[in-house]
């Protein structure tokens, strides 16, 4: 290993070090902190190669580097842990990593996290009335309040996904998923979100088999996807 790569390795470990002790601060519905810790080692390490290798003082170079890419990146990790508690906070509800919790019919709403979005699932029970693309009252008033936090992430990517079970013909489901998702999207926008897209996904993608109607209450949903930038995007019709 090289003298070069060696500093730009312990540059990043300052980094990542002097971050932590900020990081860890501020939020009180989820502290794992993953996106942070995640984004900072990435920038550090990325900011730390980028400084060795611009010139002389490369020691110095690769710490600067360290310290820049790390703060960006652990900027971008600490933003999304906060949507995903600040919109938690804000439906009565926690984070949840559960991997199960999509399966439990008792959980109106499930705000989840990775490493690169939070997502937000709305069960159609809640959502609507059978056949029906308009979001009942209430759900109005929780996508309402989500959209009143996103106007503090005016940078935040906003895609809606709508859902069916296989009731019916797949044309039928892909334009009342479309339109389910194109009212929730109006309302996030008219809350003050920004960046926001609708996106209708059918039957496509369903948590589980559509073999029963417990199933396919399950498969009925609203998703949405909070991210911080373009490159994180997916496509939630191919998941």
């Amino acid at each position: 290993m090289t003298k070069k790569i060696k500093t730009s390795l312990i540059a990043s470990s300052v980094a990542v070090m002097l971050l932590g002790g900020c990081a860890e601060q501020g939020l009180v519905a989820d502290d794992s902190y993953t996106r942070t810790k995640t984004g900072a080692v990435t920038g550090a390490i990325g900011g730390a190669i980028l400084g060795a290798a611009t010139g002389n003082h490369s020691g110095k170079r690769a710490l600067i580097g360290a310290l820049i890419g790390g703060a960006v990146g652990a900027g971008v990790g600490y933003s999304l842990d906060q949507q995903a508690n600040a919109v938690a906070r804000a439906l009565g509800t926690g984070v949840s990593n559960d991997p199960l919790a999509e399966l439990d019919p008792n959980r109106e709403i499930i705000v989840t996290k990775t490493d690169t979005y939070v997502k937000i699932t709305f069960r159609d029970s809640m959502m609507f009335a059978v056949d029906s693309a308009t979001p009942r009252a209430t759900a109005q008033s929780k996508i309402n309040k989500v959209g009143t936090v996103l106007q503090k992430y005016p940078q935040t990517i906003v895609q809606v996904a709508g859902f069916t079970d296989n009731t019916g013909g797949y044309d039928y489901n892909q334009g009342l998923s479309e339109k389910r998702a194109d009212n929730v999207a109006n309302v996030f926008e008219n809350a003050g979100a920004s960046n926001v897209s609708a996106v209708g996904c059918s039957y496509s993608a369903p948590v589980v088999p559509n073999t029963t109607a417990s199933n396919k209450s399950l498969n009925r949903r609203v998703e949405v996807y909070l991210y911080p930038n373009e490159d994180a995007q997916i496509d939630p019709c191919r998941q």
